[in-house]
């Protein structure tokens, strides 16, 4: 049987990998998960230069293209160290970031995810 495969656009602070990939395995029933990493994802996606942005649309197609991948999560964090805003303005930049990756047109589901200080993930946008 194939493997399925999920993508996450996350920051690259390892508090938020391991989550994020447990809890893409269980709620979109993916095998593996392809990690595309950037200090303060949330707010590179949102607010970023257009050259920063279509680096990440490329690394997204290949997963997509190479992995099958039908699901893109955008992630965003408690405490980030690129990011150090409130968790609303980050909730704000994670539903910003999750239109940018619809707007590519790529045939997945996108989700915004927040990781709390527990570890804990929760849905922001889909």
């Amino acid at each position: 049987m194939e493997k399925r495969f999920g993508t996450a656009l996350n920051c690259i602070d390892g508090r938020t990998q391991i989550p994020v990939t447990k809890w893409l395995k269980e709620n979109f029933d993916v095998d593996y998960v392809d990690l595309i990493t950037e200090p303060g994802m949330d707010k590179v996606l949102s607010q970023g230069q257009w050259v920063e942005i279509e680096r990440l649309r490329k690394k997204v197609i290949i997963s997509i293209t190479a992995h099958s991948s039908n699901v893109v999560a955008v992630v965003g964090h408690y405490d980030c160290a690129a990011n150090p805003v409130s968790d609303c303005k980050h909730f704000w930049d994670i539903v910003a970031s999750t239109y940018i990756v619809k707007s590519w047109g790529l045939p997945v589901i996108v989700v915004g995810l927040w990781v709390d200080k527990f570890g804990c993930v929760h849905v922001v946008n889909i």
